[in-house]
């Protein structure tokens, strides 16, 4: 059907149906390779799984919709994903990321890209000015843009940014793995790519590692991609492409309560006597809530996090209390999370020692707001 609301494709994984048993769940693909015809072709267009399995059809179908985009390919993990983006990047090139971002892509970058020839360089990507004087003309090929950024949730005027990247000549891609088709489209917004660590929101449930591109053209950057994933191998298995689809039948109504609950939790706990500060553009003092609120619709996200007054003990100390909250690193779960990120990101992260990242789940508002607040108390 025309104008077939998001929701509804995301419930009905487009409609499809397998057609030879008439089955609402289409079957899982385990096979490996696939026959050629007697006259050596194939026909049937599928060669060899590494680089087409039938099992992903379906759910990089409704990914590519709802993202509206050309095209989609899953891989074996956000990382994959991430690195296949600049792995498809030539020596000698430069690129520009964010500060603050997912800070397992940052080590890979400087600690292994650039071993291997790519120029990278770090920017406040929320300072549209330090974006202009980051690009060179010819030279900068690809724009990296995390909004909200993990952990402190910085946002970034995503068209602002791909239209920058564009004047250079440069790919913008973005990563929208906490914002979700759900709440923002980048690709809308002038992004040539975005990315998604399906773990997470996308798959919703914390049982697969997974990624997912999609692009808003199928061009030769596109096709570079597609080579990476095929000739390193980073794909994911049959199993796990059919648990995402059936995550993504259920993103639209928990990513709204996700977002809902974050809400209730930032507003409850900005102004609480053991807390410095509340991380989240959903709240109306936060430097990025304008543009938020311009390029996400429906809610600000899952995630938050909060500064704990009495330092890197008192976070800690405070996470080690909680009972209906998860200590746990990842985010997007149905279940609740929190982490001391600082410990996970580790020496020269911009993260600081007293923060906790939190991952609103689906649960009761209220029972998570009680339990921590009486995490807090124990810090009196």
């Amino acid at each position: 059907m025309k104008n077939t609301k998001p929701e509804t494709i995301a419930a009905q994984g487009l409609g499809w149906i397998d057609e030879t048993t008439r089955a609402v769940s289409l079957p899982i693909h385990m096979s490996s390779t696939f026959i050629r015809d007697p006259d050596n072709q194939y026909r049937s267009g599928r060669e060899y799984a590494r680089s087409d399995n039938p099992t992903y059809d379906q759910p990089e179908a409704v990914l590519a919709a709802l993202e509206n985009g050309k095209d989609a390919m899953l891989l074996a993990s956000g990382m994959a994903a991430a690195t296949a983006c600049f792995l498809a990047l030539k020596p000698g090139d430069h690129v520009v990321i964010p500060k603050v971002m997912y800070w397992g892509l940052r080590l890979w970058l400087f600690d292994f890209a650039r071993s291997w020839g790519l120029d990278v360089e770090d920017i406040e990507m929320s300072d549209l000015a330090a974006v202009k004087a980051a690009m060179r003309p010819g030279k900068t090929k690809l724009v990296w843009i995390e909004s909200p950024g993990n952990p402190m949730w910085n946002i970034t005027d995503i068209a602002a940014v791909a239209e920058i990247a564009k004047k250079a000549g440069a790919k913008a891609v973005a990563d929208s793995t906490v914002s979700t088709p759900v709440l923002t489209h980048p690709l809308d917004l002038g992004c040539d790519v975005v990315m998604h660590s399906a773990t997470k929101y996308l798959n919703g449930h914390s049982d697969i590692v997974m990624g997912a591109l999609v692009t808003k053209t199928e061009d030769e950057y596109w096709e570079r991609i597609s080579g990476v994933r095929s000739r390193i191998g980073g794909i994911p298995g049959s199993f796990e492409a059919w648990l995402l689809l059936r995550g993504m039948r259920t993103l639209f109504p928990r990513v709204k309560l996700a977002c809902a609950n974050a809400q209730k939790l930032a507003e409850h706990f900005a102004k609480h006597p053991r807390i410095e500060a509340v991380l989240y553009p959903g709240l109306k003092d936060h430097p990025g809530h304008a543009v938020a609120a311009r390029q996400m619709r429906g809610g600000f996200g899952g995630m938050l996090s909060i500064r704990i007054k009495g330092g890197e003990a008192a976070a800690i100390a405070t996470a080690a209390r909680v009972k209906l909250w998860k200590r746990a690193t990842s985010l997007g779960g149905t279940e609740s999370l929190i982490e001391h990120r600082g410990s996970t990101e580790g020496p020269g992260a911009p993260c600081p020692m007293d923060l906790l990242r939190l991952s609103a789940g689906i649960e009761d508002a209220g029972d998570l707001i009680a339990d921590l607040e009486q995490a807090l108390d124990g810090n009196a």
